[in-house]
């Protein structure tokens, strides 16, 4: 966006989402050329408009919702920009089909990359890596079992 610094364009961004107000998103979004995707995204968002009602499902199932800065944000010469940033949330409401938890999460993600897995194991709704449960889904899933010859 000219005129807009890097900095600022990522501060407006986790303000967007920590704020509550599904319009926040409209200053930081070019209305003509603007596409959002994370994990929980089926399709591109391709308007502020859409990305204010995805945020407010968030906010839904996680009210205390915010996004903080987690190291330095990098711009390169061709204007590729990376923003570490964690999610810190309680699941205190129901969220695409998944009863509350009552757990608190930390997710990180960098730009609109997010680690799926690791949310859904701190929301205990996958087990853990490297433990029995983790392994009992891999075998109910297929892998791990040998085919008798």
């Amino acid at each position: 966006m000219p005129g807009v610094t890097i900095d600022e364009l990522f501060d407006g961004w986790e303000a967007a989402w920590s704020g509550r107000d599904p319009a926040g998103f409209e200053p930081w979004c070019d209305p003509d050329d603007i596409h959002y995707e994370d994990p929980l995204t089926p399709e591109p968002l391709e308007s502020a408009a859409a990305i204010g009602r995805h945020a407010q499902r968030l906010w839904t199932g996680f009210p205390d919702a915010r996004v903080q800065t987690t190291g330095p944000r990098l711009l390169d010469a061709n204007g590729y920009a990376a923003a570490p940033m964690k999610l810190l949330a309680t699941h205190t409401a129901e969220l695409y089909g998944l009863s509350p938890t009552g757990r608190f999460v930390i997710v990180h993600g960098v730009r609109v990359f997010f680690d799926l897995y690791d949310a859904a194991t701190q929301l205990g709704v996958l087990p853990r890596p490297g433990t029995m449960g983790e392994k009992a889904l891999l075998m109910l899933r297929g892998f791990g079992l040998k085919r008798e010859k």
